[in-house]
């Protein structure tokens, strides 16, 4: 029985010894070896929220890796079941797993770019967003009226217009971003960018922010000649000083809104139902017509000074100024009459 006994034991030991070095050659196998030679690149989607067990069965599915199951043993061995990022990544099937695990636990997810340039209305950056297929442009109308959003990034208006900072962004995965976490981010851009102008000029108070933010609106849309941004805040700030009417088109525009149809015409400058008609209303318009870049709110916050009260468009993106009337009236005729 003895004999019997021990003939049992060796053969389980030599049972165990081999099943061990079959997991251990497998295993080494895994660790050193690609799925396809040569590799395809694949586009991998970590969910926010996956357990590691899930991913590693995705991966296997992808096709990235040819067992989940010593995916997760490697895992555990580096302590990097906690470690995983949620994000879109570019693997490669050709790749061996331990590239696969440092790539997700320690890499850059791909990036996406969100372009919002400067001068657009609050509507237009929400179709902006929805067009390059971040968010829904109605949720995004729903945030910049939001009264506790308005309050929190101390906006001292009904809405967020002029304070949707234009910049490129770059995020992670179209369509997966929520929609209050994008314009909470173009919100907090704003007052990033403009630290600068703080530090110089003082924090501003609610009336003056609205001041400063209006006015660059204005300036945002009048001219995108970096070297006149300061000139055309320069001839608003005058006018406003000797309570001249601003007579700023773009204020008009913005009053009509999407009914706007690329023509301003004598009935819209004579509306003076219209509470943007910088034509028939005194003063800055009751806020900002679009959200300003830092160069106009540079400018806004800092005019220069000169004694120009008027200027009009050549034609060419630039603007002749004048000092009078009569040589307003003559650039008029020199670059607009005669176009």
């Amino acid at each position: 029985m003895r004999r019997i006994l021990l003939s049992l034991a060796g053969i389980f030991l030599i049972v165990i010894l081999g099943l061990t070095a079959a997991i251990y050659l497998k295993a080494q196998h895994f660790l050193r070896a690609s799925p396809e030679t040569p590799g395809r690149d694949v586009v991998f989607t970590v969910e926010q929220g996956q357990t590691f067990d899930q991913v590693a069965r995705a991966l296997e599915a992808e096709g990235v890796i040819t067992s989940a199951r010593y995916f997760i043993f490697l895992g555990k061995w580096e302590k990097r079941l906690g470690s995983v990022q949620a994000g879109d990544f570019q693997l490669s099937t050709g790749w061996p797993p331990a590239q696969v695990l440092e790539t997700l636990a320690t890499g850059k997810p791909i990036l996406y770019r969100l372009s919002i340039r400067e001068g657009l209305t609050w509507w237009e950056t929400a179709q902006v967003i929805e067009d390059q297929g971040f968010a829904n442009a109605s949720e995004i109308k729903t945030l910049v009226h939001d009264p506790e959003l308005l309050k929190k990034y101390r906006i001292p208006f009904e809405n967020a217009e002029g304070f949707l900072f234009p910049e490129t962004y770059l995020l992670k995965r179209p369509g997966r971003q929520d929609a209050r976490f994008i314009v909470e981010l173009l919100l907090k851009t704003f007052w990033d960018k403009t630290a600068r102008i703080w530090a110089e000029h003082g924090e501003p108070d609610a009336a003056a922010l609205a001041r400063l933010v209006t006015l660059a609106s204005l300036v945002e849309r009048e001219t995108g000649v970096p070297a006149e941004r300061a000139r055309v805040a320069g001839v608003y700030t005058k006018r406003l000083a000797r309570n001249m009417l601003l007579q700023c088109d773009p204020t008009i525009i913005y009053g009509l809104g999407t009914a706007f149809d690329g023509n301003i015409r004598r009935s819209h400058i004579n509306d003076a139902a219209n509470l943007y008609n910088t034509y028939q209303r005194a003063g800055l318009p009751p806020g900002p017509i679009c959200s300003p870049g830092l160069d106009a709110l540079k400018a806004a916050s800092d005019p220069e000074e000169h004694d120009y009260l008027y200027f009009v468009a050549t034609g060419d993106g630039g603007h002749v100024f004048s000092k009078t009337l009569d040589e307003h009236n003559r650039a008029v005729r020199q670059y607009q009459l005669r176009r």
